[in-house]
């Protein structure tokens, strides 16, 4: 593993870190086709979980086996694969060392009547299982945000000290926030610098919409003149958001959509500045070549070529 001086310059922004945590970080960002280059893409699959396996992997029916996600992950030639505990354990021993990997410890489900998560797993079982970050969901906006935010410190402090870097989703949702608040350029941004602000390694949020959800925000996105005029500006001030962009974001990949779609997305991304994407349904859905595909079409736009 190769540590460039691109790498180099986004781990001196972590500057509480042991050794032990760096050099996790360090080879989420030194693996596969973008490795050295500060950019990113992690396949993630909590979706089982989150959905329902039908819903998840019956529009392509060999993703219904874990080990075939490992393999995508490593032969698309992404940075990281990031799943459950029990996705995760069905495949640790086959493809040990092929790619790091991350352990989504807390999850939701579809028949869940509050915005809450479970914790299912632990620190321990993703040392147990090679791991070299854990990842965990909170809901801002939602009436159990204060709850998750206690358990991920609880979880952050204990894979910080065990030499794990830590993964945070930060979807806003719940509470006072419309369905296209969940979204807004405001609601975004804050989500993304409640992340760093609770100790994030990497911020996984969505892409924002133009949408400008709370009133005393819009006064002041607009009294600043803060530019929301495209999708490039809106990555632009996430990462602003996100210590001026002294941590690492990616940028959800959400319902499968059309590939025009998910390489615009990634373009802007780009263009905005973003750390990567982290893109489980648009690609495990789709066959397999089509799929990979895909991705090295991602890396080539990631890599300037596209």
């Amino acid at each position: 593993m190769r540590v460039t001086r691109t790498v180099k310059n986004i781990l001196a922004n972590y500057e509480s870190d042991n050794p032990g945590t760096k050099a996790n970080l360090a080879r989420i960002l030194c693996t596969g086709k973008l490795a050295g280059t500060g950019k990113m893409i992690i396949l993630p699959v909590d979706q089982g979980f989150e959905h329902g396996p039908a819903r998840s992997f019956a529009p392509n029916a060999p993703a219904y086996d874990p080990h075939y996600h490992y393999q995508l992950a490593i032969d698309a030639g992404l940075n990281a694969y990031a799943s459950t505990l029990g996705m995760l354990e069905a495949g640790a021993d086959t493809f040990a060392g092929q790619i790091p990997t991350i352990l989504k410890i807390n999850s939701s489900n579809s028949w869940a009547t509050t915005k809450d998560q479970s914790v299912n797993a632990s620190v321990d079982d993703a040392i147990r299982l090679g791991c070299s970050a854990v990842g965990f969901t909170v809901y801002p906006g939602s009436e159990h945000a204060l709850d998750l935010f206690e358990e991920f410190q609880m979880i952050a402090e204990e894979a910080k000290a065990k030499g794990l870097a830590v993964v945070l989703w930060s979807y806003p949702r719940g509470g006072d926030l419309s369905k296209d608040g969940e979204t807004a350029m405001d609601v975004g941004a804050y989500a993304a610098h409640i992340a760093a602000e609770l100790g994030a390694h990497i911020i996984k949020v969505k892409l924002p919409s133009a949408h400008l959800e709370q009133p005393e925000a819009k006064k002041a996105f607009e009294d600043a003149g803060i530019d929301l005029s495209d999708q490039a500006a809106r990555v632009r001030e996430v990462m602003r958001s996100s210590f001026n962009g002294r941590r690492v974001v990616v940028f959800s990949g959400g319902a499968k959509k059309g590939a025009n779609s998910v390489y615009d997305d990634a373009r802007a991304i780009r263009d905005g500045g973003g750390n990567g994407s982290i893109i489980g349904r648009n690609t495990f859905q789709r066959p397999r070549e089509e799929a990979i595909a895909m991705l090295n079409e991602i890396i080539d736009i990631y890599k300037g070529k596209a």
